[in-house]
Parts: C-alpha cells; sequence; structure tokens
C-alpha cells in the first residue's frame, strides 16, 4: 500500500462522459481518485478539492460552474494543487496565466480528437456542398419538387482555407488535399514555412484566404486574440458562393454577424458546432436556416475520441507524478515555479526533460 507521503490525490467531476480520466486512474496504485458532483454541497467539495494535487476539468466552459472553473480564487484555496488537466485540446475554463503565476501546470490533450473534429468537418462541407440537410427535410415534408432545386458541387478541384493549421487543421488538410484533390489554403501566423509545406498547405494572409476559399474552417485556440476575429468585414469577404464551418470555439465567430451573412445571402451556409452559449437557445437566429448544420459542440465526441482523452489525460497526469515534464504542456512558464511545488508536496524535484512514459 503507498504510504501518505506517495499517495497523489486528483480531483474529478462526474459529467458522465464514459470511459473517463478517472476510470484510467483508479488503476494506478500511488493515485486516489475523487469524484464529485457539481451539485453536491459546496462546502463537501472544497473538503476534498483543497486536498488534492491535480484537477482533472472538461474542456467545455460552459459545463463547468464558475466557483469550479481554475480561477485565481480556485488557485487560492486549493493550495496543494501541482496541475489542472482538461480533457480535450482547449482550456477555456482554466485562468492560464493565474495558473502560471503561481507555479501549476495547465495540460490539455491537443490531438486525441483531432481525427474525429477533422471528419466532422468534411462531412460538413460535403453535406453543405451537396445541399443534403435541404434535401432531406424536403423529402420529409413535400413532394412535386424539381429536384434540380437541390443541385450541389463537387469539393474536388475547389479551395478550401483552414484559419489555424494545427493538429485538428492539418489533418482537414490532409483529408481535403490528398483525398478531395482539393487547393488547401491556410492561415497560421505561428508556424514556419516549412510546417506549411509538411502540412500540405499555402500559406496565406487571414483576407486573402477568405477572399478565395469556397469552404472557410477555424481551428484556432479561443483567446482574447481570436475573440470575434470572424465578424461583419470578414464575412464580406467571403465569396456569395462559400460556406463557412466553425468547430473551433463559440466566440471566434460573432454570431449576429454570420445570421446577418446568410439573411443578407452573402454567403452559401455554415456549419456551426459551437456556440457562445451551449447549446445555444431554440429561438437562436442561426437554428432558422436551411442552409445552416447546427450540432451540438460533438465533432470530437466519438467513442474513438472519448477513449483517446481518456488515456492520454490519464498518462499524461502518472508522468506529472513521476516529476516527469508532459508532452502537452499549454504553460511552459510555468515550469520553474513548478518544481518548487512539486517538491514542496513530494520531496524531490522534477526532471526537465519531455517524458514518453505511458500508464503502467
Amino acid at each position: 500500500m503507498p504510504t501518505s507521503a506517495t499517495v497523489k490525490r486528483v480531483f474529478w467531476f462526474d459529467d458522465h462522459k464514459t470511459p473517463n480520466v478517472a476510470d484510467h486512474l483508479d488503476k494506478v496504485e500511488e493515485i486516489v481518485v475523487h469524484r464529485l458532483a457539481f451539485d453536491a454541497p459546496e462546502e463537501q467539495n472544497w473538503a476534498v478539492m483543497e486536498t488534492c494535487h491535480a484537477y482533472c476539468m472538461t474542456s467545455a466552459r460552459d459545463e463547468v460552474p464558475d466557483q469550479y472553473k481554475g480561477t485565481p480564487a480556485l488557485l487560492k484555496r486549493c493550495r496543494e494543487l501541482v496541475v489542472i488537466s482538461t480533457s480535450g485540446a482547449g482550456y477555456d475554463p482554466v485562468d492560464v496565466a493565474a495558473c502560471t503565476a503561481a507555479g501549476v501546470l495547465v495540460v490539455n490533450q491537443a490531438g486525441a480528437n483531432a481525427e474525429a473534429v477533422a471528419e466532422h468537418v468534411i462531412a460538413m462541407m460535403l453535406a453543405l456542398g451537396k445541399k443534403i440537410p435541404q434535401t432531406d427535410r424536403s423529402l420529409r415534408t413535400e413532394r412535386g419538387v424539381d429536384r434540380e432545386r437541390f443541385k450541389g458541387q463537387n469539393a474536388q478541384g475547389r479551395t478550401v482555407g483552414i484559419i489555424g493549421l494545427g493538429e485538428v487543421g492539418r489533418r482537414v488538410a490532409r483529408i481535403c488535399g490528398k483525398g478531395l484533390e482539393m487547393r488547401v489554403l491556410a492561415y497560421d501566423p505561428y508556424i514556419a514555412a516549412d510546417d506549411f509545406r509538411e502540412r500540405g498547405a499555402i500559406p496565406v494572409g487571414l483576407d486573402e484566404l477568405l477572399t478565395q476559399s469556397d469552404y472557410v474552417t477555424i481551428h484556432c485556440p479561443y483567446n482574447a486574440e481570436t475573440k470575434g476575429m470572424i465578424g461583419r468585414r470578414e464575412l464580406e469577404l467571403m465569396r456569395s458562393s462559400a460556406y463557412l464551418i466553425t468547430t473551433a470555439r463559440g466566440g471566434i465567430v460573432d454570431e449576429d454577424a454570420l445570421a446577418d451573412a446568410l439573411a443578407a445571402g452573402r454567403i452559401a451556409g455554415a456549419g456551426v458546432d459551437v456556440w457562445n452559449v451551449e447549446p445555444p437557445p431554440l429561438d437562436h437566429r442561426l437554428l432558422r436556416f436551411d442552409n445552416v448544420i447546427a450540432t451540438y459542440h460533438t465533432a470530437g465526441v466519438t467513442v474513438d475520441s472519448r477513449h483517446a482523452m481518456a488515456q492520454w489525460n490519464a498518462e499524461q497526469l502518472v508522468q506529472i507524478f513521476r516529476g516527469e515534464r508532459p508532452p502537452r504542456l499549454v504553460n511552459p512558464a510555468a515550469w520553474p515555479k513548478f518544481c518548487q511545488r512539486f517538491e514542496r508536496a513530494f520531496g524531490f524535484r522534477p526532471a526537465s526533460a519531455p517524458s514518453i512514459a505511458l500508464l503502467p
């Protein structure tokens, strides 16, 4: 049995997603997992949280009550914390700057659900271009319709513009370029020219991408730089025959501006998986359009991705508790203070090299 000095304590709010990180961590002898509930008495939750070293959190910000987000207030109360780990690529519910200042690592599972999201994007692209939603609705409700009304377009030979060429963006580029023989443009100011070549995309500025693309798809994080990135000006740059697809995070696209563009026929349609408020209200303007495909932030939700996210999350926490630098570290600037915090908690200093260790 592990001693009290070696036990690592983790808390996780049960969101009924399966499989989950807690199931994997239960198999590790020196880790004790506390499964909490958002609707439990707060004093009961805090009594556990204040003793724990790691917080496993969903990436979806609207699924986390404000008092349990990774804020300075939470960090002040949870003085034993050394890491906050989000379940997916996003980390919206976490104040990364506050964690860095406190020496608390923030890690995500970037790439674990990337294939699922990329496939969702392609499904939306093809369904929009082929007018499948409109055809389906018509066939269920009316007769005497000329099928030429639903004439679509081939993806082959057309241009896709990818905003953000990271884990998801590069997969979209691969499928579009190699599978559908499309011209692939990309805007990403944080990668080098060699990265664009390796990922099969032509580097362009954002405005050029918007004006040249038949499909625009967004794959960047949500932050101060990208909030409202696609607004009225940007939508007016797009072709009237073009489609916009957003599966990154709500808030990157101005929803009112998008609704206005659709109402005016300035773009041909949209695929929307992420929303300012999730789920959006039933009377949301974007839900009124036949040329909008709307999904419940489910682009990354597949059986396969749930397994990968849970496994990667657990492996990364095991690595951190071994004193190893994790492979998906969001705030590397926190490392020096983290090492001090970790040593106080566990009595030894972490290593500095990235780890590739696997969950035992």
